[in-house]
């Protein structure tokens, strides 16, 4: 029988929701379906259903995996708090995506997008309309 531990250990600031519940928020925010995530890891389908659902433990190498194919860090992923909110600066899915077409366009192009957006945000500051 294994036995009890007598350390007192100091909490730990994580956030609260489980990594399968980070993973599959992460996932979203990217704008990629977990097949699309599975190929950029390695990984099934399957596998990044079970993580996402907590049905298995990520391990290190895969934590690693998950993370470089989401282009955040372990401890996002992981869930240490970075700073007064927590980290959380997510960019919506329909967001996501439409800024992986701009990138997908030739240089001139997309500077040319780019001065619109910012030219339509400056408007909408002036306007009153910001936030």
């Amino acid at each position: 029988m294994p036995r009890v531990s007598t350390l007192k250990l100091p909490p730990l600031d994580v956030d609260p929701r489980s990594i399968g519940m980070r993973l599959s928020q992460l996932r979203k925010a990217k704008g990629y379906t977990q097949i699309a995530l599975a190929r950029k890891t390695g990984l099934t389908q399957a596998l990044i259903s079970s993580y996402e659902r907590n049905r298995l433990r990520l391990n290190a190498e895969t934590v690693i995996r998950l993370a470089k194919a989401l282009n955040v860090s372990t401890d996002d992923l992981l869930g240490f708090a970075r700073g007064a909110d927590g980290g959380n600066d997510r960019v919506s899915l329909r967001l996501a995506r439409r800024l992986r077409r701009i990138d997908t366009l030739p240089k001139s192009r997309q500077k040319t997008i780019l001065k619109a957006i910012d030219f339509m945000i400056d408007s909408a500051g002036k306007n009153g309309r910001g936030s």
